[in-house]
Protein backbone atom coordinates (compact mmCIF):
# COMPACT_ATOMS: atom_id res chain seq x y z
CA UNK A 1 0.00 0.00 0.00
CA UNK A 2 1.34 3.60 -0.70
CA UNK A 3 0.64 6.57 1.16
CA UNK A 4 -0.24 9.80 -0.81
CA UNK A 5 0.14 13.16 1.04
CA UNK A 6 0.64 16.92 -0.84
CA UNK A 7 1.00 20.62 -0.81
CA UNK A 8 -0.21 23.55 -3.00
CA UNK A 9 1.82 26.29 -3.13
CA UNK A 10 0.77 29.70 -4.56
CA UNK A 11 3.33 31.33 -6.54
CA UNK A 12 2.87 34.43 -7.05
CA UNK A 13 2.33 35.70 -3.45
CA UNK A 14 4.60 32.93 -2.36
CA UNK A 15 2.63 31.48 0.28
CA UNK A 16 0.76 28.35 0.62
CA UNK A 17 -2.44 27.69 -0.12
CA UNK A 18 -4.99 27.25 2.13
CA UNK A 19 -8.38 25.79 2.33
CA UNK A 20 -7.57 24.06 -0.81
CA UNK A 21 -10.50 21.30 -1.59
CA UNK A 22 -8.36 18.48 -2.75
CA UNK A 23 -9.84 14.74 -3.75
CA UNK A 24 -8.12 11.45 -4.21
CA UNK A 25 -9.23 9.65 -7.14
CA UNK A 26 -8.81 5.76 -8.27
CA UNK A 27 -9.34 4.14 -11.68
CA UNK A 28 -11.47 1.65 -11.77
CA UNK A 29 -11.55 -1.30 -14.15
CA UNK A 30 -14.63 0.11 -15.62
CA UNK A 31 -12.74 2.75 -16.65
CA UNK A 32 -14.92 4.94 -13.84
CA UNK A 33 -13.21 7.21 -11.46
CA UNK A 34 -13.92 6.08 -7.51
CA UNK A 35 -13.46 9.15 -4.82
CA UNK A 36 -11.10 7.54 -1.99
CA UNK A 37 -11.47 10.63 0.07
CA UNK A 38 -12.07 14.30 -0.35
CA UNK A 39 -10.21 16.97 2.09
CA UNK A 40 -8.73 20.39 2.38
CA UNK A 41 -5.42 22.10 2.85
CA UNK A 42 -4.38 23.10 6.03
CA UNK A 43 -2.70 26.30 7.22
CA UNK A 44 0.46 25.57 5.71
CA UNK A 45 -1.11 24.06 2.24
CA UNK A 46 -0.95 20.50 3.04
CA UNK A 47 -2.66 17.35 3.39
CA UNK A 48 -0.87 15.00 5.46
CA UNK A 49 -2.75 12.07 4.45
CA UNK A 50 -4.72 10.34 2.86
CA UNK A 51 -6.30 6.46 2.87
CA UNK A 52 -3.18 4.22 1.61
CA UNK A 53 -3.95 2.60 -1.78
CA UNK A 54 -2.86 -0.02 -3.75
CA UNK A 55 -1.29 0.32 -7.03
CA UNK A 56 -2.72 1.39 -10.46
CA UNK A 57 -3.77 4.71 -11.77
CA UNK A 58 -4.78 7.71 -9.64
CA UNK A 59 -5.53 10.78 -9.60
CA UNK A 60 -5.58 13.97 -7.17
CA UNK A 61 -8.66 16.95 -8.14
CA UNK A 62 -7.35 20.15 -7.37
CA UNK A 63 -10.28 22.77 -6.95
CA UNK A 64 -8.21 25.96 -6.71
CA UNK A 65 -10.66 28.12 -8.64
CA UNK A 66 -8.11 30.69 -10.15
CA UNK A 67 -9.36 32.85 -12.71
CA UNK A 68 -8.40 30.60 -15.35
CA UNK A 69 -7.99 26.90 -14.11
CA UNK A 70 -11.21 26.18 -12.10
CA UNK A 71 -9.99 23.14 -11.06
CA UNK A 72 -6.31 21.13 -11.71
CA UNK A 73 -6.07 17.52 -12.24
CA UNK A 74 -2.83 15.57 -12.32
CA UNK A 75 -3.14 11.85 -12.67
CA UNK A 76 -0.53 9.58 -11.77
CA UNK A 77 0.51 5.91 -11.51
CA UNK A 78 1.20 3.95 -8.34
CA UNK A 79 3.19 0.82 -8.43
CA UNK A 80 4.81 -0.15 -5.12
CA UNK A 81 6.17 2.86 -3.74
CA UNK A 82 5.95 3.33 -0.20
CA UNK A 83 4.67 6.91 -0.18
CA UNK A 84 4.11 9.46 -2.96
CA UNK A 85 3.90 13.38 -2.26
CA UNK A 86 2.55 15.05 -5.05
CA UNK A 87 2.73 18.87 -4.87
CA UNK A 88 1.19 21.62 -7.43
CA UNK A 89 2.19 25.20 -7.75
CA UNK A 90 -0.16 27.29 -8.55
CA UNK A 91 -0.82 30.97 -10.68
CA UNK A 92 -3.72 32.38 -12.10
CA UNK A 93 -2.81 31.79 -15.83
CA UNK A 94 -0.40 28.69 -14.96
CA UNK A 95 0.71 25.39 -12.91
CA UNK A 96 3.10 22.69 -12.24
CA UNK A 97 3.69 19.70 -10.90
CA UNK A 98 6.02 16.86 -9.61
CA UNK A 99 7.18 13.56 -7.88
CA UNK A 100 8.22 15.38 -4.48
CA UNK A 101 9.54 13.16 -1.84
Amino acid sequence: MTTITTHVLDTVAGLPSTGVPVTLEALLPDHRWAVIEASITDDDGRIRSFPAVGDGRHRLVFAVDTPFFPEVVVTFEVSGQDHLHVPLLISPYGYSTYRGS
